[in-house]
């Protein structure tokens, strides 16, 4: 079998699956009950020191 034909025939079927299937993990991974916490502490990042700047040294990891 050609080499084209046979990554033409694998792309077709088993890679569409496998990307597929990646998608619809990554959509249940990022609404997942327990990562609404660390997405809104993400989102509140640039509201974090709005009345004085930070004290020197302090981030958060």
């Amino acid at each position: 079998m050609e080499e084209y034909t046979f990554l033409r025939q694998f792309a077709d079927s088993w890679m569409l699956m496998f990307l597929f299937a990646f998608f619809i993990g990554v959509i249940f991974w990022a609404f997942r009950p327990g990562g609404q916490a660390q997405y809104q502490d993400t989102a509140a990042i640039p509201f974090r020191h709005d009345d004085k700047p930070a004290p020197r040294g302090e981030h958060k990891q």
